[in-house]
């Protein structure tokens, strides 16, 4: 048993999962969800896209989310194609559908996506084309980086995120309760919906280890005041467990 009592904040079932994780290795958490999850409607445009995979020399998928819903649209006759994910987790959920999907063995960011020399092949075809499946906005690193090298990259956004609604100073009253001494977020419009629902009491609550998953979330938090930011390289319980690890508990 470690000193560590983390809150996390993913979407319920997410931190359940995570939880448990965390319970194996002895170390105690809590649950507050800073992000719920609801699919867009299903338009004219979605269908005929998902209709016409194959002028696509890579699909991306960058969320466990985006996984699911893709999965209940998806036409059986393209289970061939380039598959790609952030991360383990999401790959693990097209797979589940039958599908080959390549991700980075090192790192659940797009970083390191990037630097896959599957994806490359990919796009080094000419005329190459990449479709990027997500929620409403986010990762705009990706395609950025995938248009610097010549490829066309289009957008299919699946589901939106939202804060769920809790009282006032829920999040101080957590932490001080339970005496929880590190947070963990596992996006970036995770930590934006934290810093929103800490308010006013956020300098107090930025002064705790914020344990994020990327440099990118990283260097939010810190433009926004977190004195103490841990980057896991990765959203899994694995490099979050690695992280926990590697840094002392802070004493309060």
């Amino acid at each position: 048993m470690t000193d560590w009592r983390v809150l996390l904040t993913r979407p319920a079932e997410e931190s359940a999962a995570l939880a448990a994780a965390l319970s194996e290795a002895g170390i105690l958490s809590s649950s507050l969800p800073l992000l719920d999850i609801e699919p867009l409607p299903v338009t004219p445009e979605q269908q005929a896209i998902f209709g016409d995979l194959g002028r696509y020399c890579a699909v991306i998928v960058v969320s466990k989310p985006a996984a699911r819903l893709a999965v209940q649209q998806l036409d059986q006759a393209w289970p061939q194609l380039s598959w790609f994910s952030v991360g383990a987790a999401t790959a693990q959920v097209l797979a589940d559908h039958g599908l080959c999907v390549h991700y980075p063995q090192t790192g659940d960011d797009s970083e390191a996506l990037l630097q896959l020399p599957a994806l490359r092949e990919a796009i080094a075809r000419p005329g190459a084309r990449v479709l990027i499946l997500r929620g409403e906005g986010g990762r705009e690193l990706l395609a950025e980086r995938l248009r610097e090298q010549g490829a066309s990259v289009d957008y299919l956004e699946l589901y939106r995120r939202f804060l769920p609604t809790y009282d006032t100073g829920v999040l101080t009253r957590r932490i001080q309760l339970e005496r929880l001494n590190g947070l963990v977020v596992s996006s970036g419009q995770g930590f934006l919906h934290l810093q929103a629902l800490a308010g006013p009491d956020w300098p107090q609550v930025a002064q705790l280890p914020l344990f994020v998953p990327s440099p990118r979330v990283a260097e939010m938090a810190r433009a926004a005041g977190a004195e103490k930011v841990v980057d896991c390289r990765g959203a899994s319980a694995a490099a979050l467990l690695v992280a926990l690890r590697s840094h002392a508990v802070p004493t309060l």
